[in-house]
């Protein structure tokens, strides 16, 4: 979820937001060939069958909670941004009134969920969607050029907030949830390692570096590109804050639409096999199979329908499933594993991200519950009702009420 890299900024500090993705970035490529490693040293292969060998069955099922709540949070943000996208794109058809019924989220978050998610994700296995990731590489890469061109004239033409440049913020914690999120995929680990041709843990590591350059330098485009263009006033959905006349931001609206719609099942096939694994074998019959699917999505639909906030979502889902998959359980099963003790010199890394984990977890949850995040409820952001001419003469006091009345929808 790239998007929400510039609302981490707006979290944190753009300055501070910038080194802690850098520091995220480092420590996900570092727990995920501790990982690798850790499979080697146990003689395990996949990522349950590690913690379960190193904490037993209730580490296996802490594990498969995290991987549960991972991809389920993620379907519900994915969710989210349907209806957030698709009635500004629908909107622009010409003749369709924003009052019309089939252009309310929810209706289009039902039919989009009806029509084409569930059919994918009824799906038994992934090998159909092969396809898609290199086409959702290909969209994504296209959403950050029209970012990048729409920054070009939007950093002159909205005004900056006051804060926009602090160093840092107080809402760090839920930063680093967000984009622990945006780079969490060490459920795949295993089985990427198990295909490569030259399988070790040498290999392992100069291709993970590789990726986590390639991840951090796209991430760092999207965090920079998006904050810029929107400072203090940038969303979870980045794309809530283009003006829905915006004809470049349409196209990237249908472009993400089609990455998010199209990712949505993948993450319904790591949900269901979670279920599968821990409630019934690893087999699922076919009326099981569907009744699975069917429950899942429905939830995770329902959930979307109620809430409209995607920020609050990329906090919580990156601080209570990312936080602990990423920074806890792999320097933990490493830890456990090292033949030297915990306190010597050569496992001071392990142990302090294992310990980084521990305080933004808590910490980071409790941020998000008792400061949450305003957001823009779909509604059109105040310089998309306003003039070139009136944007360059905003008092400080008229900049207030209108960043107040968009957000809140309040005066005062």
């Amino acid at each position: 979820m790239s998007l929400g890299l510039p609302y981490s900024m707006r979290l944190a500090g753009f300055p501070l937001g910038l080194l802690l993705l850098i520091g995220v970035a480092y420590v996900t490529d570092y727990s995920i060939i501790l990982l690798i490693k850790g499979g080697s040293m146990s003689g395990t292969n996949t990522y349950q069958s590690l913690v379960s060998k190193m904490f037993g069955f209730p580490g296996y099922l802490l594990l498969s909670v995290f991987q549960f709540l991972y991809p389920f949070a993620a379907m519900i943000s994915y969710n989210i941004v349907t209806g957030d996208i698709l009635p500004k794109i629908i909107q622009r058809i010409p003749g369709v009134s924003p009052e019309s019924w089939y252009v309310d989220r929810r209706v289009l978050i039902v039919l989009t969920t009806a029509v084409i998610t569930l059919p994918i994700a009824l799906y038994r296995n992934m090998e159909k969607l092969g396809k898609v990731s290199l086409l959702s590489l290909l969209l994504t890469f296209t959403v950050l050029v029209i970012i990048i061109v729409r920054a070009s004239s939007l950093t002159s033409e909205i005004p900056h907030t006051e804060d926009a440049w602090v160093f840092a913020k107080p809402n760090v914690m839920q930063a680093v949830g967000v984009m622990s999120f945006v780079f969490m995929c060490h459920h795949a680990c295993f089985l990427i390692y198990g295909s490569l041709e030259k399988a070790t843990v040498s290999n392992w590591s100069r291709i993970t570096h590789v990726s986590m350059l390639l991840s951090l330098f796209i991430s760092l485009q999207y965090s920079v590109f998006g904050y810029v263009s929107f400072t203090g006033f940038t969303q979870g959905d980045l794309f809530e804050n283009y003006c829905r006349e915006d004809n470049l931001a349409t196209i990237g609206r249908f472009c993400y639409a089609i990455t998010i719609i199209l990712t949505y099942p993948m993450e319904c096939f790591v949900a269901r096999e979670v279920i599968s694994n821990v409630f019934f074998g690893g087999n699922l019959s076919y009326t099981l199979h569907f009744a699975v699917t069917f429950a899942v999505v429905s939830l995770t639909t329902a959930f979307s329908l109620v809430y409209d906030c995607l920020g609050m979502f990329l906090e919580l889902n990156g601080i209570l499933s990312a936080t602990p998959l990423v920074f806890i359980i792999p320097p933990a099963c490493y830890l456990k594993l090292s033949e030297k003790p915990w306190y010597h010199l050569d496992n001071a890394i392990p142990l302090l991200i294992l310990l980084l984990g521990m305080v933004i977890m808590p910490v980071g949850f409790l941020m998000a519950i008792l400061y949450p995040q305003e957001c823009s409820h779909g509604s059109e952001m105040f310089y998309c009702l306003s003039t070139n001419s009136t944007l360059l003469n905003i008092t400080s006091e008229s900049f207030y009420r209108m960043t107040l009345i968009s957000l809140t929808g309040k005066g005062n």
